[in-house]
């Protein structure tokens, strides 16, 4: 008899294993095998839990996202204008998120969500959050047109500081990616009328 609260124990442990194993290989070039192994239990409890391997990288990509939601609203509680969207970057290249397994996943990701309806409309929940994030705190900074903006150009940023991350060598660097965001923004922030 399996022990009554297992369940959700094992199936973080194969998320967790899902992580480390595309981290390793940069790639979603691993096995249920493998990432069972590595997770402790075997490539039958892991299609047990999750199906298919898309599905495993589906809750992978939930998870997180969970987590980076949850440390953004304890980053951003009480924060507004230019002190809550150096918040969102923070945390968006904070340890627990910009760290190599991660940004191999997120890789992964994108590329997946070409390909798979339900990776893509995570991928858009995620954008659509984002944006909503940086809008709230630009719109009293500048005018309406020039947050959308500002918006696009540090989500741009963002994503594409973690797709170049994840094709270098080496360790990745949270510091210099957060001033090239920062220094877009004050950038944006100098030049806004209503600044």
């Amino acid at each position: 008899m399996p022990k009554i609260g297992m369940e959700p124990l094992r199936r973080r442990a194969l998320i967790d294993a899902a992580i480390s194993a595309i981290g390793e290989r940069g790639s979603l070039d691993v096995t249920m095998s493998d990432i069972a192994g590595r997770g402790g239990g075997t490539p039958a409890l892991a299609h047990h839990y999750f199906g298919a391997k898309e599905d495993l990288l589906f809750s992978a990509m939930r998870h997180i996202l969970a987590e980076l939601g949850r440390d953004l609203r304890e980053a951003v509680a009480g924060l507004s204008g230019a002190a809550r969207i150096s918040a969102i970057i923070e945390v968006n290249f904070s340890p627990k998120q910009f760290r190599p397994e991660i940004i191999a996943a997120w890789l992964a990701f994108y590329v997946e969500a070409q390909r798979s309806p339900s990776l893509r409309r995570l991928l858009r929940i995620y954008a659509r959050r984002l944006n909503s994030n940086l809008l709230f705190a630009l719109r009293p900074l500048m005018p309406a047109a020039e947050a959308a903006r500002t918006a696009e150009g540090i989500a741009a940023l963002v994503d594409g500081l973690y797709i170049r991350h994840a094709l270098k060598d080496g360790a990745p660097d949270a510091a210099s990616a957060i001033a090239l965001v920062e220094d877009y923004l004050a950038l944006r922030l100098g030049g806004s009328r209503h600044a």
